[in-house]
Parts: C-alpha cells; structure tokens; sequence
C-alpha cells in the first residue's frame, strides 16, 4: 500500500497527499490483468490524425467501426506490427486497447467517475484477481469496466442499478468490452437489499451512500471494504457518522487531485489548469 502522509485536516475530513513514486503502482490499475477474458485482449484502439479514438474487434473478413468505417479485418491485425494503418490517404495508428482506453471511448449518459477516483477506489479496497465485489450504481458502466477487468476470470462483479436505462447503457458498455461473463447486473435498491454475502468490497456511487451501511456490512467478509464516491462535504459527513455507528473501522475521507507536467525544451513546469474536485472518497473496513 502506499505510503500516505497528511498533509491538513479540514473539517470532518482529510487531504492527503501521495508521493509521486507511489502513484505510479496506482497506474497499473489500468493494465489488462493476466486472468482477464481472452476475448477483451482482442480490442484494437484506433487513433486518427486529430487524436479521436475508435474501438474495434476484429472478426470475420471485414468489421465495421462505429464513426470510421469498415476496415478489413486482416489489414487491422497486420497494422499492429508497425502501429500503423493507411485508409484512404490518412495514416492511423493502431495499437491493443487498455482499460484507460476503452473506459474513454464508451457510450455516456450519467456522469462518470474518472480515472483517478476509480483507480483510487480499486486500491483502497484491494481489488484484485478473484475478488468479489458488489457496485451500487452502474452509471454508464465505467466502474463495472475497470472491476471486472480487475478481478480476472476468477472473480466476480455484481453490480445493483435503480434505473433501467442506465442499467441498459453500462450492459452495453460492459459487452463492448467483452467483459460480461464475471458480471451480474441486477435492477434494485442497492440499499434495501445486498443478497451477497462474504464481499471483499462495497463500492458505492449513489447520492445517499449512509442509508447502505447496514446492508453493506451485512454483505462484507470481515475485513471487507466499503467504499463510496461522494460529490458533497455534507454528503461525506453523513456517511462517516453512519460507519462510525455501525463498528466500522479505519474510516477515512480524502479527495484525490491530478495534476499534469508541461514538459519543453528549456524545462517542466506544472500545468496552470487541473482535474481538481470531481468528489470525495469515504472508505472503512468492516
């Protein structure tokens, strides 16, 4: 785990701050874990000249690539090699897809947690390969993605979805991403009922997180995580007081900030602009 220093405490919550060496293991969150379905390892990513992606899966003599066109299949397999494919006087480059890359190119309708909290959330609650971990509130299926692609062939993702199109947007994007066969996508209250039992993890994004706690705890092995993204201070509050009166343990509140190096010539500098407040992360331990 990497090693955390406080750097300030606010009210009720806290700012931590990693060390640049220890975000790096962060990174590999996104790399394609060894026990992940075969058929994921055959998504290509394809990039035009203005750096806008497309997603293919090559089969059969020709595929059809949603916004590009259809591309022999043969041709796409063949580019890998050099990274580059020619259609119609424009060079593409081609390359596998990762997580990071398919979880950038599907189909939105809610608002989606980005890659730095979702990586945050797979590290604190130790996700891994045959972990079993049940998600309130599939979104448009980003969280799902990077879970499944997690827990391998070996785990299991259950995930709990109040609305119906959002439930049909993130089945889409999971079967998009061949990662279906270690899913259940349930339509329900995640908060009323949790029918697993002896989770490895909680992970919850949903706008009342504190009335899951119960249920939640009821659902985790003992030493279990949960774990939810939060937009709100009060929201955070409201959460920590309820794991705090269930027995939960080690619970934290922290927010995590991105900022990109803008790296010349004549030097580095950090960027003007960042990824800065997108939310709050409230983890405990059963």
């Amino acid at each position: 785990m990497p090693e955390v220093r406080m750097v300030d405490r606010l009210h009720r919550h806290q700012v931590l701050e990693l060390r640049l060496s220890d975000i790096s293991a962060l990174g590999n969150l996104f790399n394609i874990s060894d026990n992940c379905p075969a058929l994921m390892r055959n998504i290509l990513l394809i990039t035009d000249e203005r750096g806008k992606r497309y997603l293919a899966v090559p089969s059969g003599e020709m595929v059809n690539v949603k916004g590009l066109g259809t591309v022999r299949s043969d041709s796409l397999l063949s580019s890998l090699e050099t990274g580059e494919l020619q259609i119609g006087g424009k060079t593409l480059r081609v390359r596998h897809a990762n997580i990071e890359d398919i979880i950038s190119t599907i189909e939105r309708k809610a608002q989606m947690l980005t890659p730095k909290d979702i990586a945050m959330m797979i590290h604190l609650c130790g996700v891994g390969s045959g972990s079993k971990v049940v998600e309130g509130g599939a979104g448009s299926g980003a969280l799902s993605i990077a879970l499944l692609a997690s827990v391998g062939t070996e785990g299991h993702v259950t995930t709990y979805e109040l609305r119906e199109d959002f439930a049909a947007i993130a089945r889409r994007n999971v079967e998009s991403a061949s990662l279906s066969e270690g899913w259940t996508l349930k339509l329900g209250n995640v908060c009323e009922k949790i029918e697993e039992r002896n989770v490895d993890a909680v992970m919850l994004d949903i706008p009342n997180p504190w009335d899951c706690v119960i249920v939640a705890r009821a659902a985790l092995k003992s030493g279990g995580t949960f774990c939810a993204f939060i937009p709100n201070v009060n929201q955070v509050e409201s959460t920590v007081h309820s794991l705090r009166d269930n027995s939960f343990t080690e619970v934290r509140a922290m927010e995590t900030l991105q900022r990109e190096l803008l790296v010349h010539e004549g030097g580095a500098r950090p960027s003007c602009d960042m990824l800065g407040h997108t939310g709050y992360l409230v983890v405990a331990r059963r």
